[in-house]
């Protein structure tokens, strides 16, 4: 007889749902000839000298733990990549983490802030892991919806409507998974404004700053007034093509970082010591490599923008990350609809985008993470398929520029 263990769980770990982009992701990895346009991974692989760098820490021995913090000689890297690129300064002793991947950086960011209860504004549409981090911690998450009208982003005004004596912490994302939209300067100068009326805290994932196209990024810590409320996360997964390292890095004010690393030593320890030789080299030796990466993605965005406009499917122009988010209502389908139907017909894998939040139905997100010639038979399909729902293409004279 079997027997029931569903009462042995946490009310809160019960009620999280699947990651809504790992199901079509897995549905699209079972099937024979599929495009997959779903998880946002670089297709480059990890440069040679990063990989280099890491096989020699392996054969000279360097396997064990490291610092909890991770290795002195990488968050002084660290801080100087944050310093050089962006402007921020932090000690790489006491305020600096070397975590696994930008995910944990998150997760320990909410853990040492959030107490039951406390609200964390999230602006969507959003990554899928960012509500449940929040409910897993003890907070609430509040969406702030964004829209098309307005290129996705946020603004002080909404953002200002959504406070609440509940409120603690905001989580910025810019450039944005799932829409690419990215906050600059100015934008970020006025919602500072509003964080500091209301003595906020953010949590800016910095994730995709590598991945700017068309304006300078700017770090949510180098404004006035910003440094001593937010908590910096970044890595090396999409800028430097390293997402099965799992490695990325969180700063911060000394007092918020030194109860984020109480937790990262009971729950992780530290990252892995070889990696994290890898890590040293990334930011020392690859940026014409990075540079080069970008400037392939900033084409192929063009290139898929201008392509998803002209067949139907209305798209705004992301200013980074390597994320489309065309708007799908044109079909009459709904996001799941759109992405369940568009597999099994034409064998394309995108995510449906209410996965991002209730401001996401109607729009799917897709990669552009691939290579060339298959975002040009992807394209194909995509087009093919919404005919066949009746979308009529919308010629314009647009050059589009590819590799």
């Amino acid at each position: 007889m079997k027997h029931e263990l569903g009462h042995y769980l946490s009310q809160t770990a019960k009620e999280l749902q699947p990651s809504g982009i790992r199901k079509f992701f897995d549905l699209a990895a079972s099937m024979e000839g599929v495009i997959s346009l779903g998880v946002g991974e670089p297709d480059f692989t990890t440069p040679w000298s990063i990989r280099e760098a890491t096989i020699l820490s392996l054969e000279q021995g360097y396997t064990s733990y490291t610092a909890n913090a991770g290795l002195l000689e990488l968050r002084e890297e660290i801080t100087n990549y944050l310093n050089t690129r962006f402007g921020v300064q932090y000690n790489p002793k006491n305020q600096v983490i070397v975590t696994i991947g930008a995910s944990q950086g998150i997760d320990l960011a909410f853990r040492a802030i959030l107490n039951q209860g406390d609200e964390v504004l999230i602006v969507e549409p959003a990554f899928v892991s960012y509500g449940p981090l929040v409910a897993i911690a003890g907070g609430t998450p509040v969406p702030v919806s964004t829209s098309p009208e307005n290129g996705f982003k946020v603004t002080p005004e909404q953002i200002e409507a959504a406070i609440t004596p509940k409120t603690k912490a905001i989580l910025l994302c810019s450039p944005n998974n799932p829409t690419g939209s990215m906050l600059t300067k100015k934008d970020l100068i006025e919602i500072a404004k509003v964080i500091r009326k209301h003595d906020l805290l953010v949590v800016s994932d910095e994730i995709y700053a590598e991945l700017s196209y068309d304006e300078e990024f700017c770090s949510v810590p180098a404004l006035e007034g910003m440094y001593e409320r937010t908590i910096l996360i970044n890595g090396f997964s999409k800028g430097f093509a390293m997402t099965g390292w799992r490695l990325g890095f969180l700063a911060g004010p000394e007092e918020l970082v030194s109860v984020m690393l109480k937790i990262h030593q009971y729950t992780t320890m530290c990252a892995p010591h070889m990696l994290q030789h890898g890590a040293i080299e990334a930011l020392r030796n690859t940026y014409d490599e990075v540079i080069a990466m970008r400037n392939s993605y900033r084409r192929r965005r063009n290139y898929v923008v201008q392509t998803l406009n002209q067949m139907g499917l209305d798209c705004h122009m992301p200013g980074g990350a390597f994320y489309v988010f065309p708007s799908i209502r044109a079909t009459g389908l709904s996001s799941e609809q759109f992405a369940e139907e568009l597999l099994m017909q034409e064998k394309v894998a995108v995510v449906p985008g209410h996965v991002f939040g209730e401001s996401g139905e109607g729009y799917i997100r897709c990669s552009y993470a691939t290579s060339m010639s298959q975002l040009q038979e992807a394209l194909k399909r995509i087009q093919r398929f919404i005919e066949s729902k009746g979308v009529q293409a919308k010629p314009q004279p647009q050059k589009v520029e590819v590799e």
